[in-house]
């Protein structure tokens, strides 16, 4: 055999070797070469509630700023149900490959403890990318009634013990479980009445089968507009930028009383760095965006963007503190 044909027959062969690799590894989801390309289709997230709620509102508006800035189209999926498990189990199904998310929220937090077995693991099964948006709740009274201020509402109850009526919605919402920490911070009894929807708890405020109610501005707009309630304080540790005029419930002398709501965005674990790096960066300028602020301040919401570490902290944070506030209360897990 010539040796010299040989040696270019070999060569020949090899550069086809190789290049067949280097074809393979730009066709194959999830490689290096492919997320250079991040996104090359469409992107879905997917919703643990329903179409029409303020977390449905806020993530379509997100949705449509993010899909301009990447240049693809989000998809919007509601999966309710569960305590979020339909959703994530959706999401956890699909491949980890950046093209399918999940919308967490505190209500994410809360499941974790609150069940007795949840069918996913929000912490060990998901990345975080980044939050969208935080809300304050709104201690709010009867808009001509005798409570003007929360310190008033914490002179009744002492006055009388178990007395005061407290309402909220439904047994291990965030609403209900900040009830029951502001009464453990504040150490005072009331009695915690639970309601379906918020628009039962305001026909339960202004008909005075309830002294106080705590829901979320957005839900209390109306009312708070045409003073058929006012808002007596907020549940941050700082005034709301969207109710500067509020104090909140520590000023009121409630120390160790914060509750913020967020939601935010998470990827299935294995999901390339790439891909969340992509993600966060068009959700921190999606987010910082005047349009958008103004969109979501119009909502009683507040538009804002972390990093990963930032939001994946809040995750495990609430996961403990509203731990500790169900085995207080003695809610029995579901």
């Amino acid at each position: 055999m010539n040796m010299g044909n040989f040696k270019l027959r070999l060569g020949r062969r090899s550069a086809l070797a190789a290049s067949m690799v280097a074809a393979l590894a730009l066709a194959l989801p999830g490689t290096a070469a492919a997320q250079d390309n991040y996104p090359s289709r469409d992107i879905t997230l997917v919703l643990p509630f329903g179409p029409g709620g303020i977390a449905d509102i806020t993530a379509r508006l997100v949705a449509d700023g993010l899909g301009k800035k990447l240049g693809r189209q989000i998809v919007i999926m509601n999966q309710p149900g569960a305590g979020g498990a339909t959703a994530a189990r959706a999401v956890l199904n699909a491949e980890a490959d950046g093209y399918t998310l999940a919308l967490f929220s505190n209500g994410t937090a809360i499941s974790v403890p609150l069940f007795k077995k949840l069918p996913f693991d929000p912490v060990n099964e998901f990345v975080p990318v980044s939050s969208l948006a935080y809300f304050d709740f709104i201690f709010a009274a009867k808009g001509d009634g005798k409570f003007k201020t929360l310190q008033d509402v914490l002179a009744a109850a002492k006055e009388k013990p178990g007395a005061l009526n407290i309402g909220t919605i439904n047994v291990g919402s965030s609403q209900n479980l900040a009830a029951e920490l502001f009464k453990s911070a504040a150490g005072v009894d009331f009695t915690i009445v639970p309601y379906k929807a918020t628009p039962d708890l305001q026909v339960a405020l202004l008909g005075g089968e309830v002294d106080v109610i705590i829901d979320s501005q957005t839900a209390l707009n109306a009312a708070l507009q045409q003073n058929q309630a006012v808002a007596i304080a907020s549940s941050g540790t700082v005034r709301s930028k969207l109710l500067p005029d509020v104090p909140t419930a520590v000023e009121q002398g409630v120390n160790g009383f914060d509750v913020t709501s967020w939601n935010a965005i998470f990827a299935p674990k294995g999901t390339p760095d790439e891909a969340v790096k992509v993600l966060n960066g068009a959700l921190v300028e999606v987010l910082s965006d005047p349009a958008i602020q103004k969109r979501f301040a119009d909502l009683g919401v507040e538009a804002r963007s972390s990093t990963p570490e930032e939001i994946g902290k809040r995750l495990t944070d609430d996961i403990g503190k509203w731990g500790a506030v169900i085995e207080k209360a003695g809610i029995p897990k579901q």
